[in-house]
């Protein structure tokens, strides 16, 4: 399909995603559209959050007849427990892997897999963390930094240490509401236990739980595996690339990679440009070697280098049903187990690669630092000789495809910022031109949109129908994951798209060369709108809670996500969430995130379905921060 529009509209794009379930019918193929009618309607109780499996007396559910389980727990306790429980799985994975992340820090050297690719970075975060650097191999402050982050999952005293990046006043918030996190690991096993049989029931501290985990994950594991990621691969600046399924080419050998870990998929992008792996590409008929992402791995190596981004989380069952994949290589998190059976209808290969994320019907290939260069070779190697398994004949690439750009991290966009207005001080490197901007008038404000897609919603409807609404009211909006790709995909991210904005938007957009949407990355690096928030709010003078700035999740799915949301309420910023989480079996837990937090940190949750009232919530919100300010 060919447009010259600026966006693709919604019925475009899914009369050609239908073409492709068409395919998979044709080949007895499963799924998610399939597997979504068989599961519902879903369970009422397991909604609501009332049903309750932790011991073995049960499991218990909450009815009028039977408002207690057999140890006596009420419905409040039950969902409070299931909230925390579902946080700590989102705070384990994401800070699992930024431990791996440290590791691979540990573990590179000069003649190594992995090398230090942005040694100024290092230096600076050496220096905040204390560790001496004068006259020292960099390899050696590597290997102390990547040590003391280690610790920061395990140690027996004290707080975060990211936490001092904060404001004054956040840190002082999180002190005095008992949740600034202590070590990461010693969050997720606090909560467990609370949880346990015969412990915590009162929502109040359960909740309480619940964000002080969270912010070990922003504020801890994700931050660090944000600034490591960043050390050992480069810390992205803006650059163009591509989206939509229109990247997979028909005459190359395709590979997606796909996950959240960037360790593997950095090792697959270099050999993928190895002379010797082109060269028997080309032997075996085509034009070369093509990487296209899925997921948060997408967001990592298209930020770092140009790799396209096929697509999002409901995308990723589309690239192999074009029949023009030769392998999905995946790491963790996110990967439909679905993804083993549907390739045995192609020729594709499926390979796992985690010990984390071992799956049914894979090629398993154990991936570490030691052996990263030589299994991502034979990788490559394994996906370029099954070319020739390739049926042409029955090949369909919808021809979607938008370009973008992507990359920009907090120190993207102070370069960019900085040619945005003429203070009448040097500002070069600040986030002043940002806050003059928004003090102004030009812009209103801005949103964090972040999260995944989720079945319950219409696939991107809801991230791509609150962006333009949003940019039609002058507020910029910065976008990491999920959402990142579904504007990509759409045509949100290209600079074209600054058409669509509102004048005082549509100015700042000119001045500073850069999309109405910025991509920040990948979920992790939703750390990076933390200290993007933090440093403005320290730029201005005021706290975190009174910048007009608010968070939005319009379609999660994840427990990552609700780790995130917690997090990003603790850090002072209102979210708006497009899917109700299972807590409206309890109105106790539903007012405490809706109402009762802000007492604690300044902000809260708000639970909207209707996309236009979310929309129109998160405007009001934002302007009566202004009023405040009196701006």
């Amino acid at each position: 399909m060919e447009t010259n529009a600026l966006l693709y509209t919604h019925e475009e794009l899914e009369a050609e995603y239908a073409k492709l379930q068409e395919v998979a019918e044709k080949k007895g193929a499963s799924t998610w559209q399939m597997r979504v009618k068989q599961q519902t309607p879903h369970c009422k109780f397991g909604e609501q959050g009332i049903c309750c499996r932790i011991c073995s007396m049960g499991p218990c559910r909450i009815t009028a007849k039977a408002p207690r389980g057999i140890c006596g727990c009420d419905a409040h306790g039950i969902v409070a427990r299931n909230y925390l429980r579902f946080t700590l799985g989102g705070t384990a994975a994401h800070s699992d892997h930024g431990r791996e992340i440290c590791h691979t820090l540990h573990e590179t050297s000069a003649d190594g897999n992995y090398k230090v690719k942005d040694p100024e970075k290092l230096l600076k975060l050496a220096k905040e963390w204390e560790v001496e650097t004068e006259g020292r191999d960099i390899y050696d402050v590597a290997h102390d930094v990547a040590y003391i982050g280690l610790m920061e999952y395990g140690k027996p005293f004290g707080t975060q240490r990211f936490l001092k990046r904060a404001t004054k006043e956040r840190q002082e918030t999180w002190e005095k509401a008992e949740i600034a996190p202590r070590a990461i690991d010693r969050e997720v096993a606090t909560g467990m236990h609370m949880t346990h049989m015969g412990c915590s029931s009162l929502p109040e501290a359960l909740i309480r739980q619940a964000f002080r985990s969270g912010l070990s994950d922003g504020w801890g594991g994700s931050m660090m595996g944000t600034e490591f990621s960043d050390i050992l691969f480069g810390t992205p600046m803006p650059m163009d690339t591509e989206a939509n399924l229109g990247c997979i080419d028909k005459d190359y050998v395709n590979i997606v990679v796909h996950g959240h870990d960037p360790s593997l998929s950095e090792m697959i992008v270099e050999y993928s440009q190895d002379k010797e792996m082109v060269e028997l590409a080309k032997a075996a008929g085509a034009k070369g070697i093509n990487i296209v992402g899925v997921c948060c791995t997408s967001n990592e190596v298209a930020m770092r280098h140009g790799i396209p981004m096929a697509g999002n989380f409901l995308q990723q069952e589309n690239c192999v049903l074009t029949g023009a994949i030769e392998a999905v290589v995946v790491d963790v998190q996110c990967i439909f187990p679905a993804l083993g059976p549907l390739s045995k209808c192609f020729h594709t290969k499926f390979i796992t690669t985690s010990l984390i994320a071992q799956m049914p019907e894979s090629n398993f290939v154990q991936f570490n630092v030691e052996n990263a260069g030589e299994n991502a070779k034979a990788i490559v190697k394994e996906a370029v000789e099954n070319f020739k398994n390739r049926d042409q004949e029955s090949v369909y690439i919808p021809q979607l495809k938008k370009k973008a750009t992507v990359g920009y991290s907090c120190e993207g966009i102070v370069s960019r910022l900085d040619t945005v207005t003429n203070s009448q001080v040097d500002v070069t490197g600040t986030w002043q031109p940002l806050v003059d901007c928004i003090t102004s008038g030009v812009l209103r404000g801005a949103v964090a949109m972040v999260g995944c897609n989720n079945p319950k919603v219409r696939a991107d409807y809801a991230h791509v129908e609150l962006m333009k609404k949003l940019l039609k009211n002058d507020i910029i909006l910065v976008l990491s994951g999920c959402s990142a790709q579904a504007a990509a995909k759409a045509g949100l991210m290209c600079k074209e798209a600054k058409e669509l904005c509102g004048d005082g938007l549509k100015r700042v957009c000119e001045l500073a060369d850069i999309p109405p949407v910025l991509h920040m990355g990948s979920c992790v690096d939703i750390s990076r709108m933390m200290l993007l928030v933090n440093e403005v709010a320290k730029q201005w003078g005021i706290d975190v809670p009174q910048l007009p700035v608010v968070g939005c999740a319009p379609e999660w799915m994840s427990e990552k996500a609700v780790s995130i949301g917690n997090y990003v309420v603790s850090t002072g910023i209102d979210t708006f969430l497009g899917v109700i989480p299972y807590t409206e079996g309890s109105d106790v837990v539903t007012d405490l995130l809706t109402n009762g937090v802000k007492d604690w940190v300044g902000a809260s949750f708000t639970f909207e379905t209707d996309i236009e009232k979310l929309g129109d919530a998160m405007i009001e919100t934002i302007e009566a921060k202004r009023t405040a300010l009196g701006i």
